[in-house]
């Protein structure tokens, strides 16, 4: 709350703010504050409420003849109670001051965070405390008699005491195939996948309400904007692993063509019908139906990458006998590196040559008040206006994250046509890291060295494009508009991170990949069904203070861990679900 005391005689003053998360945007009125009653030695006065989720520019000007008289910069904390005292500290020189006084101080809004925090690590020492003491022999057989006294050695030799058969993974129920897919599998592929899932599932919840929990506005990154290109980048991982295991097994590639193809329908499907309508506003209609989405976009990745992949894979993944040994994982599949330039070709020329009505060629920003007001309707420059012309403003996502911030009116999906060039570019990229476990399998450190090359050309990449800068670069990193350095930069980071999960779990075994391990290898069961069940008991109820970040943080990570033990369960009863 910011209440403004004005001390100046007539006529009043104008009071404007401008977010410092919002580029180049327009101040917007805030309020009119009345001049001071000379007669009555009162102030005039006016109350607004005001963001503190970024630093904002305040603004104050006469209400005739719009001279400014000041203009202060300040980060309001949550819940704060501010005043904004405006006087003249000279009669002569008619010098005004503006100084903001702290009536009420504000709350540490990330105090629920910490405690989060502290909580989990708790739980995270009890569970390890509690596996070191079962690997006493003593102390297991203890616990397994006071478990169950008339089977104690039935129980010590169980599947719950054995942990050669609980580290088996694989979503064949057959003995034979599970202990031989075992072996084989990287549980560090699950683990990030499991990784990106969780993360996914808190932030559609809602995140607590914080903003850094929240998509960003237009360009820059938040933590909700990581998940859903790593889960893209490992899913292309898992295309180069399972494609070459299919062959390897003697199916043929027009058997595994028309998986694919399978797949692919279905997850759309999933996406059109089950996830993206909102039931609550009555019967699915074709009137207002979203046609893209999230898996929309996976499956039509899928389709892509997948069959790109299926077109030059080989069943024997050998050495390759050609010049260039070290680059065996790229030169043989150079047909497939021309494919992906081809597109992303495509992408530049639509994206900065297209002719979009009443918008500047090549217009990547957000409209609204963003380019102080210039191009109000031109939210997404051409990747907006192909999902206008080709699937109507109906069938598009109508509350896209620039209209808060920006103030943006205009229809935009983040999930659009254009857009899903560079997701396939994601996930060429994650198959890349796929071809590189195979080629070099059984040798850790040639895997670890070129992940983190790749990781390292990626970021050069990144930082080249945007020029190390927010808004500055030549093609911002922005997620709404799936930019070209958006997907380097993601997957510079998804190399970095995979090459530490891989070392960790798959190389060194410090680490078994759990908790993540587990909805990594149920990811689409664990996906559609927090979103079907986000609104019913117990991931969601009512609480009884809407604006505190406790119980919204409260309520959400306690639906992200029962997602997370519903994984579990399904995990040590051997059921995945697979499409």
């Amino acid at each position: 709350l910011l209440l403004v005391r004005n001390e100046l005689p007539a006529p009043g003053l104008n009071l404007a703010a401008r977010s410092g998360s919002c580029h180049q945007c327009l101040y917007q009125f805030l309020a009119f504050v009345p001049p001071s009653d000379e007669s009555l030695r009162k102030p005039g006065t006016a109350s607004v409420m005001v963001d503190t989720q970024h630093p904002l520019t305040l603004l104050l000007n006469s209400s005739v003849g719009d001279r400014d008289l000041c203009k202060i910069q300040y980060h309001f904390g949550e819940f704060g109670n501010y005043s904004l005292v405006v006087k003249t500290l000279s009669t002569s020189t008619q010098t005004v001051s503006c100084d903001i006084i702290i009536n009420e101080g504000p709350i540490n809004s990330y105090l629920p965070i910490l405690f989060a925090f502290l909580v989990y690590m708790g739980i995270l020492a009890i569970l390890i405390a509690g596996r070191l003491l079962m690997k006493i022999d003593p102390v297991r057989n203890w616990v397994y008699k006071k478990l169950n006294p008339r089977a104690t050695d039935r129980m010590i030799n169980s599947e719950l005491g054995s942990p050669n058969t609980a580290d088996s993974i694989n979503c064949d129920p057959t003995p034979q195939s599970w202990s031989t897919g075992s072996r084989q599998r990287l549980r560090s592929l699950d683990t990030f996948r499991g990784l990106s899932l969780v993360i996914m599932v808190f932030v559609n919840y809602g995140g607590g309400k914080y903003w850094f929990f929240k998509h960003e506005s237009w360009n820059g990154l938040t933590v909700a904007d990581l998940v859903f290109p790593w889960f893209v980048f490992i899913m292309g991982t898992s295309i180069a692993l399972a494609l070459g295991s299919m062959l390897r097994w003697g199916s043929s590639k027009w058997k595994v063509l028309r998986k694919i193809i399978w797949r692919s329908f279905v997850l759309i499907l999933l996406g059109i019908i089950v996830v993206n309508p909102n039931y609550c506003l009555g019967p699915l209609s074709w009137d207002n139906l979203r046609i893209p989405g999230v898996l929309q976009r996976l499956g039509f990745t899928y389709l892509v990458v997948a069959a790109l992949e299926l077109l030059f894979t080989r069943a024997d993944s050998g050495t390759w006998e050609g010049r260039f040994p070290a680059l065996q994982d790229i030169l043989p599949y150079w047909p497939q590196w021309i494919f992906i330039l081809v597109l992303e070709t495509i992408w530049l020329c639509l994206t900065f040559l297209l002719p979009v009505p009443d918008c500047p060629r090549g217009y990547l920003g957000p409209g609204g008040i963003g380019d102080f007001g210039k191009y109000p309707n031109c939210t997404g420059g051409a990747a907006g206006y192909i999902d206008r012309l080709l699937l109507g403003e109906k069938h598009m996502y109508q509350h896209p994250s620039s209209g808060v911030t920006y103030q943006s009116t205009m229809p935009y999906d983040p999930e659009g046509i254009l857009g899903t060039i560079n997701s396939i570019v994601m996930a060429f990229l994650g198959l890349q890291a796929g071809k590189i476990t195979l080629f070099y399998k059984d040798q850790p450190k040639q895997i670890m060295s070129r992940f983190m090359i790749w990781g390292i050309v990626m970021g050069v990449i990144s930082a080249i494009l945007t020029k190390c800068s927010k808004e500055e670069g030549f093609i911002p990193i922005n997620k709404n508009l799936w930019s070209i350095s958006y997907v380097t930069t993601m997957s510079c980071f998804a190399f970095i991170l995979l090459l530490l999960i891989y070392y960790l779990v798959d190389v060194k075994k410090w680490w078994s990949g759990a908790p993540f391990l587990y909805p990594g290898m149920n990811s689409i069961l664990v996906y559609i069904g927090h979103q079907v069940f986000a609104n019913y008991f117990p991931f969601k109820w009512k609480m009884q203070d809407s604006q505190s970040h406790a119980e919204h943080l409260t309520q959400n990570l306690t639906a992200t861990t029962l997602w997370v033990i519903i994984s579990y369960i399904l995990y040590r009863k051997r059921i995945f679900w697979k499409i």
